[in-house]
């Protein structure tokens, strides 16, 4: 069957990282039959709604149950656009502590996020649809190199991490969500994501190495998983790292 209808996409800034390179930074002619909706639209055209903070038709704001028709001017906005444009129809509701949901393919992001102190859900046993229920049921943001995921329907709060190396991503992570001043060092498990909490020195004679009981005095226990922690050797390697993050996340 023809297409009858057309309308004219335009994205901005980073939303043009989803796009084929002969559709970067400049209008697109957009085909289509009857009156889909502007989500589906703009994930046809390989952009997946999770990253989209603002749209207009014809400059007026609208929300992702808006039908296109022929003839519209749309212009797609990234998140953080939307900050500065109040006014305007927001596209989901707002999350104001961040908490994150990572998946298997940057599954080594848990540990860093969870070292700086954010609480992060990661569990490498389940699927994409558990991970979007899980994300959508608790208010996390989902964290993946997987695009179908973030184009879920029930996916609201989701990043496309660009990177592939884990320490940039890490950064990126950091500057994206502007997290530096909110790093909360060693304050949660590395393992189970649970909060660490101070534990009697005497309590733990028998459950860490004899060296380690004599030659530290601060232990910190997380109560889920029952794993002790102390400032050992990789302690000052970590510590380094965090402040290596914090810092390349205020460039």
């Amino acid at each position: 069957m023809l297409t009858s209808n057309t309308a004219k996409f335009v994205f901005y800034s980073e939303l043009n990282f989803f796009l084929d390179n002969n559709k970067q930074n400049k209008e697109i002619k957009f085909n289509f039959n009857n009156n889909p909706s502007i989500k589906d639209s703009i994930e046809a055209l390989g952009v997946p709604h999770t990253e989209v903070g603002l749209i207009k038709i014809n400059d007026i704001s609208v929300d992702f149950n808006y039908r296109i028709n022929n003839g519209d001017n749309i212009s797609v906005y990234p998140i953080y656009y939307s900050k500065e444009t109040i006014e305007n129809t927001l596209l989901r509701e707002e999350i104001k502590d961040y908490t994150f949901m990572v998946d298997a393919n940057i599954g080594k992001m848990a540990k860093y996020l969870r070292m700086m102190g954010f609480d992060t859900y990661y569990d490498l046993s389940i699927h994409d649809k558990e991970i979007v229920e899980i994300s959508e049921k608790q208010k996390r943001i989902i964290l993946t190199r997987d695009i179908g995921m973030l184009k879920r329907k029930n996916a609201t709060h989701g990043y496309f991490v660009r990177n592939t190396d884990i320490k940039k991503q890490v950064i990126e992570i950091i500057k994206r969500f502007s997290l530096s001043s909110k790093i909360r060092a060693f304050s949660l498990c590395f393992e189970c994501n649970n909060r660490l909490a101070i534990i009697e020195k005497e309590t733990i004679k028998d459950k860490v190495p004899e060296k380690v009981y004599e030659e530290h005095n601060n232990f910190y226990e997380c109560k889920k998983c029952n794993k002790i922690f102390w400032k050992g050797s990789h302690y000052t390697k970590m510590l380094n790292d965090i402040e290596f993050f914090r810092n390349k996340g205020l460039d």
